[in-house]
């Protein structure tokens, strides 16, 4: 699954990728059909100017396919501009 999801978001250019499976987390959990539970952080200078709902919805739109084929059951998301991320 990391390489799928770097692969979806590879045109936001992220300066750092970063991916966390947490699926042994939550097994038995209610609700889950048996996707995955994954943590990202992306980097990308194209969030810059661009609120922080909007990020997620942008990662989220590129990951849609699997969310809707259930291999993604939740998703942590962290998504900053390489300033924020870096302390720039």
């Amino acid at each position: 699954m990391e390489r799928e999801m770097a692969q979806c978001l590879a045109d936001l250019s992220p300066e750092v990728f970063e991916f966390r499976d947490d699926s042994h987390l939550h097994i038995g959990h209610a609700g889950n059909r048996g996707g995955g539970h994954y943590a990202l952080t992306v980097v990308s200078t194209q969030f810059e100017g661009v609120s922080r709902l909007a990020r997620q919805r942008m990662v989220q739109q590129r990951l849609q396919e699997a969310f809707a084929q259930g291999r993604i059951h939740a998703l942590s998301l962290t998504a900053k501009t390489p300033a924020e991320f870096f302390g720039l």
